[in-house]
């Protein structure tokens, strides 16, 4: 697992959706939310991924509030035959108001948001357009129906979906194709797996799974001691001072596996994804997000892990063992 000469081969994105690399790249954190950040390692690490094999680069109007678009806008234009872009929108927050975080499904909010993230791209045409969180007032046929005249429009090529609950998507895919469900799925994250994903499967919408490597603390480096006084993670609970001893006891016993595989432990809780995914029928296309090149190298190697059942079993005792997460 030392090679890092590894191409990623591509999957299919819904039953006649579009082809990309099987693991993706989270962008967020090149911009905000996880610490500071450093733009020329993360410019380095974008043109590695792309070498690698990695087609789809995830972002979203409200990361740094607009500035992480602005931010990938010349990578993506560079490159633009090769670069699948995704990006959302849904949260009002705005440079203006920072701490809006409240939901816009409005039609009219949804057509004005695609041209916002239109110009700061600075692209004509957006790969793959998420509602990044679901509005319950507003009808699915009223903002699923207006993403679905972007398409017409020729603004957006494909559709997502984000942290819907399966009757939402049943009905989104009735009235548009979703290509993609983004949804936070890990090891130590599996509420999708209650219902969600048998839906995806039977649909034949691929899962895109954010923070596959829980947000960090799966690969052992993230917990609140060590973690700076401006990293959002230190609102979950799952990385707080009370959970951590019990966490760090988990990690350990994932190191020790991956140890023993030759490999890292964020390498294992990527191979579980996939290996999840082929027990569930569902193709997945997990986006860890990252700003170092090596980073980037580990975790597409993460393709070629093969992990036993026994190993899954191992895994499985561990993940409901996990303290301060949501179920």
């Amino acid at each position: 697992m030392k090679s890092t000469s590894t191409v990623l081969p591509q999957v299919q994105l819904g039953r006649n959706g579009p082809f990309v690399g099987m693991q993706g790249l989270g962008c967020m954190g090149m911009s905000q939310f996880y610490g500071a950040t450093n733009e020329p390692e993360a410019r380095l690490a974008l043109a590695r991924a792309l070498e690698l094999g990695v087609t789809m680069f995830d972002t979203a109007d409200m990361y740094a509030t607009g500035a992480n678009e602005t931010f990938l806008a010349p990578f993506v234009r560079a490159n633009r035959k090769q670069v699948f872009i995704a990006t959302k929108f849904g949260y009002s927050r705005t440079a203006e108001n920072p701490n809006d975080w409240s939901i816009n499904n409005r039609p009219e909010y949804i057509r004005s948001s695609v041209d916002r993230s239109l110009k700061r791209l600075g692209i004509e045409t957006i790969d793959l357009y998420y509602m990044h969180r679901r509005d319950p007032t507003i009808p699915l046929a009223d903002s699923v129906g207006a993403m679905a005249e972007l398409v017409v429009a020729g603004k957006v090529r494909w559709l997502g979906l984000s942290e819907v609950n399966a009757d939402e998507l049943r009905e989104a895919c009735a009235i548009h194709p979703i290509c993609a469900l983004q949804s936070e799925w890990s090891l130590f994250s599996r509420k999708l797996e209650s219902d969600v994903i048998a839906v995806a499967a039977e649909l034949g919408t691929a899962i895109v799974p954010y923070a596959p490597l829980g947000r960090g603390l799966l690969t052992g480096a993230a917990f609140s001691n060590t973690l700076s006084e401006d990293d959002a993670r230190r609102n979950f609970p799952r990385f707080s001072l009370e959970h951590r001893d019990t966490n760090q006891r988990l990690i350990l016993k994932i190191e020790e596996l991956a140890a023993n595989r030759g490999v890292t432990s964020a390498q294992v809780a990527l191979a579980w994804i996939y290996t999840q995914a082929k027990q569930l029928k569902v193709t997945a296309v997990p986006i860890p997000g990252t700003r170092k090149q090596s980073r980037v190298e580990q975790n597409v190697l993460s393709i070629s892990l093969v992990l036993s059942q026994n190993d899954m079993e191992i895994l499985d005792r561990l993940a409901a063992a996990v303290q301060g997460v949501a179920v």
